[in-house]
């Protein structure tokens, strides 16, 4: 069994699909929001993340779950310790007493953004609240043996939070006007091609971090493949600055991923902007036409 916490998540649910789909037996663990489509049931972590998995005996642990409300995570530092740490230590002393694998989802932001394309031997030094607990949470994973999977600027279809590539594309598709960073690059990653990466990666015996992220692109830029891609008017796309957002926390200037370890082991083309917007155009228009919007 493949037991996938933050199911609800955009790259959770797509994981659990994808593994679903593979005729593997998965377990999704979701606290507030509901999913359909998958095996889940509401389990909270904070209460007893350990007894869950001693419950269930899961060959594999996939563990998603986070706040991963940057800004948030700066006003409410406790909250962000608990889910983050916390549950994450308790999740990997889980998986260590059953025997299961462990493979855990981080983020570019345990770096500083000093100069990008970071790659998996580079010092982190996170410059936020939530970078520092992920960064926390990795040695948590690292010290049980287990697989830190670093993505960045996650963005695609399904259920959790908003997510800047859907709100490009839908905000384009009613013409209306995109606001997009041009001084801040990182690596926009695709929920489905995360999905993909993990799905390679049970496959194969690994330890340790691997980045699995998307190409180095500023926001502008990203609006900018969005648009061209879909044809809508990249006149649309309006630059504005770093300065001329009210963050709460701090943010990397440069926290761009170097994913070439990643597409050579599992060949996955995870840093592809336009294999990742392919899928992105199919999947919307597949959508679109369910629902009857296309």
């Amino acid at each position: 069994m493949i037991l996938i916490t933050g199911v609800s998540s955009l790259p959770g649910y797509k994981t659990a699909v994808k593994l679903a789909s593979a005729s593997l037996e998965v377990l999704g663990i979701y606290n507030q929001h509901p999913v359909s489509g998958v095996n889940a049931i509401k389990w909270d972590l904070l209460n007893d993340a350990v007894g869950l998995i001693r419950q269930y005996k899961p060959n594999v642990v996939i563990h998603m779950a986070a706040m991963g409300d940057v800004d948030g995570c700066e006003i409410n530092t406790e909250q962000c310790y608990r889910l983050n740490v916390e549950v994450t230590r308790n999740v990997a002393k889980g998986a260590y007493a059953v025997g299961a694998r462990l493979i855990y989802l981080s983020t570019d932001y345990v770096f500083d953004g000093s100069r990008g394309m970071y790659r998996e031997s580079d010092a982190p030094r996170p410059i936020n609240y939530y970078g520092l607990t992920k960064l926390l949470g990795e040695e948590a994973v690292l010290a049980m043996s287990g697989t830190v999977v670093r993505v960045a600027w996650i963005y695609g279809l399904g259920p959790g939070k908003p997510n800047f590539g859907k709100t490009v594309v839908e905000k384009l598709s009613r013409g209306e006007e995109v606001r997009a960073i041009v001084d801040q690059w990182g690596s926009p990653t695709l929920n489905t091609l995360i999905a993909e990466v993990m799905a390679k990666l049970l496959g194969r015996e690994f330890e340790g971090i691997l980045h699995a992220a998307g190409p180095r692109l500023s926001r502008f830029e990203f609006a900018k493949a969005i648009a061209e891609y879909f044809s809508f008017p990249t006149s649309l796309i309006k630059p504005i600055y770093m300065r001329d957002i009210s963050y709460k926390a701090p943010r990397p200037r440069d926290s761009s991923l170097d994913s070439s370890l990643a597409v050579k082991m599992l060949g996955v083309p995870i840093n592809d902007i336009k294999y990742a917007l392919e899928i992105l155009k199919r999947e919307w228009e597949t959508q679109a036409h369910a629902t009857g919007l296309g």
